[in-house]
């Protein structure tokens, strides 16, 4: 089986955050760039996968980033992942969840799929919508926001998390599956792990090498920024004295009211 994971590369969960005024952007230069947390679940999810089949089944890891972010792919490939392909283009920038989904799939049609893991969502923009799109893009079924994962054969089955527990279900391959942080725990690099990274292959492709002539990046988004503004400031708190339980409850009850929370 060949399993792809998506991989994104993001500024550090750590560092400090701001958007370019002009460009209506995250700034991403001078910032410490590293593999999306929610993403290295994916991983250690593919890997466990491969280990189990024990069947000659591979691990690619996938990158839509310019390639000055090579050495951050490789902590992929630290992990235990085989070898890594990147869809870096200029033309990218800019790129919405629409125009990211579409140019991602073409790269995967082009490097080919059993199935794809993805996280559920990355720590820069948190939309957790991707894995959904990229499915649909790919024309496979999606599985997202899986909490447990097996494969055999050509048939995957999960546990899928909801409001209120988990759904049983199952598709045969191609296809694609989200993983929920609850999955695993990611294994860290070992020494010999990295020093192995250092000669797996990370393939570059551009847009023309994946077929794609329509317009992406800025250009070929369905969505734009039109404003930023900063949150206002939060007020203070309200603090009540309530003189027994039932007056205390009725306090709260008449505020959730005011809010229209009820």
């Amino acid at each position: 089986m060949k399993i792809v994971v998506t991989v994104k590369l993001v500024p550090d969960t750590n560092a400090d955050k701001r958007i370019d005024p002009g460009a209506k952007r995250l700034v991403r230069t001078g910032v410490e760039t590293v593999l999306n947390p929610f993403d290295e679940y994916a991983i250690e999810a593919a890997l466990q996968m491969k280990e189990k089949r024990n069947d000659g089944s591979t691990v690619t890891v996938f990158s839509m980033a310019p390639e000055s972010g090579k050495e951050v792919v490789r902590k992929a490939l630290a992990m235990g992942a085989d070898d890594a392909v990147m869809l870096s283009d200029a033309k990218l920038e800019g790129s919405d969840v629409s125009a990211t989904a579409f140019a991602m799939a073409a790269a995967l049609k082009k490097t080919g799929f059993d199935l794809v893991l993805c996280g559920t969502q990355s720590t820069d923009a948190i939309t957790g919508e991707v894995p959904g799109m990229l499915a649909e893009y790919l024309g496979v079924p999606g599985l997202t926001y899986v909490r447990k994962l097996e494969g055999e054969g050509t048939t995957i089955r999960a546990q899928r998390e909801t409001d209120t527990g988990y759904l049983d279900v199952s598709v045969q391959t191609p296809a694609l599956v989200s993983v929920t942080k609850a999955i695993n725990e990611p294994r860290y690099p070992s020494l010999k792990g990295i020093m192995g990274a250092k000669k797996k292959m990370i393939s570059v492709l551009s847009l023309a090498d994946v077929g794609i002539d329509r317009a992406v990046g800025s250009d070929g988004s369905k969505t734009e920024v039109l404003e930023l503004s900063n949150p206002p400031p939060r007020g203070k708190g309200r603090v009540v004295q309530a003189g027994d339980p039932a007056e205390g409850a009725t306090v709260i009850l008449d505020f959730l009211k005011e809010k229209k929370l009820l």
